[in-house]
């Protein structure tokens, strides 16, 4: 997209010659808002723009404007991604699918996909996902999806955590080649510092809410990963969402292909 471009600047630059056909309809399309009954505002722009999925969270929303949102979306981009759904949001999405609309349900993931076919581009870039144990599956996988939606090859390991530490090193001999390493980890939070401590690509820390009792929730793992020694990124607690697109775009290499 043209940094900063208003429509008026695209065309007048298109008219002049100082931008191809391609490159206008690309910052044009990014620019695309669509209102639904005066409540959502549809960014069908988004994975043109920001070269990410337009993702519906549906926690906190009810199911049937949950499903409004997903079906207007999946109209205006051919494809859409619902997070943190439950079975009356898939319900609602079931009773309103069009027959044209294809719909699948990532129940590890607790996600829902839209599409009318087209499936992502797949571009450059691995993405390796670990969890410390089975509890922190369902963000890796949301991280994991997300990756996938973004064209990313994604590999895992999971249940590789502190309490049986010799379970990471032969699951490491298979991630080695990823360009970006995605580590989930609740209770004390220890994995992530010590992935990155041992291979040579960015590390992202995922505090995941499982652990009981004194900084429970999420917030001891949280606090471990801010304090490593060792140099990682970190998301906030449960965002697997946030970090499945961080590392997708860093496993792009910041391309612009």
């Amino acid at each position: 997209m043209l940094p900063n471009a208003t429509i008026r600047d695209i065309l007048r630059m298109y008219r002049n010659g100082e931008v191809s056909e391609d490159e206008a309809a690309g910052a044009l399309e990014g620019l695309r808002i669509e209102v639904l009954d005066g409540m959502a505002r549809i960014d069908a722009g988004r994975s043109v723009r920001c070269g990410m999925p337009e993702v519906v969270l549906a926690e906190g929303k009810e199911p049937e404007a949950f499903a409004g949102i997903m079906l207007a979306q999946v109209k205006a981009a051919g494809r859409c991604v619902g997070t943190r759904v439950s079975p009356e949001h898939l319900d609602a999405l079931r009773a309103r699918l069009p027959l044209e609309v294809r719909m699948e349900h990532r129940e590890a993931a607790r996600a829902v996909i839209l599409s009318t076919g087209n499936n992502p581009a797949p571009r450059r870039g691995t993405v390796a996902i670990l969890t410390a144990g089975t509890s922190d599956i369902p963000v890796a996988e949301e991280a994991r999806l997300i990756a996938e939606e973004m064209g990313c090859e994604v590999r895992t390991a999971y249940d590789v955590g502190v309490a049986g530490i010799h379970r990471l090193f032969s699951a490491l001999k298979d991630l080695i080649p990823a360009d970006v390493f995605v580590v989930a980890a609740g209770r004390e939070g220890t994995l992530p510092a010590i992935v990155a401590g041992l291979v040579d690509r960015p590390v992202i820390g995922v505090p995941v809410s499982t652990g009981y009792g004194y900084m429970g929730g999420g917030e001891a793992a949280l606090a471990s990963m801010l304090q490593s020694c060792s140099v990682l990124a970190v998301v906030n607690i449960d965002a697997g969402f946030t970090a499945g697109a961080f590392a997708a775009q860093v496993a792009h290499g910041g391309s612009r292909e």
